[in-house]
């Protein structure tokens, strides 16, 4: 991928349209003051329009000058990603479950419109989605399409509650902005506390992260130099501690005597063990982030868009797809199974979303109709073995010596 992100530095180092549109504007300019001329005083219309020929003429060909480095960078990185992925067929339809829910992908695409605060195109396409519908078009081995469930009816029926889901991430955007542009703590504090109760319910860290900033900004004095004599800085953030660190004693009492602790340190904070928790470059991302997940997390949503996962996850599995059609092919052998693909395909950690259970017995993963079931003496096997061991009567535990019946084992939920 390096040629590729050198053609992508290069490219932005050329594709500066500043100056064509420079060119085009004064050439806008010009013939607007001609038209304004020749309607003052129609006799003049042959000796200015005479006189728009030579430099119109050179502002177009400047024009095009300039577009040249643009042109010549596209065509480089076109060439450039041809020879990086090669142009191959797309697997077969044959199996396309997702023509019998149109109304899925639908609301995906609006979903994802309005995550990305696109909420013009969302409103338009949702709207247009409306006006037209899509038919579902029944495929082998997919439900029946017309027995739909209510998230798919949602825009079928015109019932797509957009304007409320509109409304909810423009708050978030309001404040990512306050965070990324301005620095601003303030609304993120002022939403996490209004949910307070709500995310420490859930476990979250997001307020005491927000106010820990906060503390930090208020020391290291961002409108100062952090290496000033002053030490008006740890005062303000003491005084901060004091008044906002208090509902955070019982959970984050470490974490609040080590930032307390700085204060002993704060006309050498570069030179000190708290250098990396007080000059973290990453921090005001980071805290951004956390707020897009919780933020996400309270509305039943992940914190990244499903319909770019779903993309950029069929994107890595396609080589592998593809691969594995050809040998199908060359052994005439069909895919048989649904429920699971014959091959593994190496997706990112973060892309792991559910737990997975491999029976130590017979060496399969667990599925809805082969769950993994525990029993009393703690260990887990999948229900298939678990009957074949016991047999309707006690049976001993393949790894440890007690014995137990089949009833008294207790299905998993992963």
């Amino acid at each position: 991928m390096d040629d590729l992100r050198e053609q992508i530095e290069l490219l932005e180092g050329s594709a500066n349209l500043s100056a064509t549109i420079g060119d085009v504007q004064s050439a806008i300019d010009l013939l607007t003051a001609a038209r304004a001329k020749i309607a003052n005083d129609p006799q003049t219309a042959p000796l200015t329009l005479a006189k728009l020929q030579t430099p119109l003429k050179g502002m177009v060909e400047q024009a095009n000058k300039d577009l040249k480095p643009i042109y010549s960078g596209l065509n480089k990185y076109g060439k450039a990603l041809d020879k990086k992925f090669k142009d191959k067929p797309l697997p077969a339809a044959e199996n396309d479950a997702l023509s019998s829910h149109p109304q899925l992908i639908n609301r995906a695409i609006a979903m994802h419109l309005l995550r990305e605060g696109q909420f013009d195109v969302a409103s338009t396409f949702i709207e247009e989605a409306n006006r037209r519908p899509p038919h579902p078009e029944p495929t082998a081995s997919t439900p029946n399409p017309y027995l739909q469930e209510a998230w798919e009816k949602e825009l079928a029926d015109g019932t797509f509650n957009s304007h409320k889901l509109q409304e909810q991430f423009s708050e978030m955007y309001h404040i990512l902005h306050a965070l990324r542009n301005e620095h601003n703590l303030a609304p993120a504090i002022q939403w996490a506390r209004a949910r307070s109760d709500v995310l420490e319910a859930r476990g979250s860290n997001l307020e005491f992260e927000l106010c820990r900033l906060q503390f930090v900004c208020l020391f290291i004095s961002q409108d100062e130099d952090y290496m000033s004599d002053s030490a008006d800085g740890p005062l303000r953030a003491w005084a901060y501690a004091r008044s906002e660190f208090v509902p955070f004693q019982t959970r984050y009492a470490r974490e609040v005597q080590q930032l307390m602790g700085a204060l002993a340190f704060w006309p050498n904070l570069a030179d000190s063990p708290y250098r990396v928790k007080f000059l973290n470059e990453d921090a005001w991302e980071e805290v951004a982030s956390s707020f897009t997940r919780e933020f996400c997390s309270l509305l039943g949503l992940s914190a990244d868009s499903p319909l770019y996962i779903a993309a950029t996850a069929g994107a890595i599995a396609l080589p592998t797809l593809l691969k594995l059609q050809n040998i199908m092919k060359e052994k005439r052998t069909e895919w048989t199974t649904q429920n699971e693909l014959p091959v593994e395909i190496p997706l990112p950690p973060s892309y792991h979303f559910h737990s997975i259970f491999v029976c130590p017995v017979s060496k399969e993963q667990s599925t809805d109709q082969n769950p993994p079931m525990m029993m009393p003496c703690g260990h887990v096997i999948a229900q298939e073995s678990l009957d074949k061991l016991s047999k309707g009567a006690r049976f001993k535990c393949p790894y440890c010596p007690t014995e137990s019946h089949a009833r008294e084992a207790k299905k998993v939920f992963l």
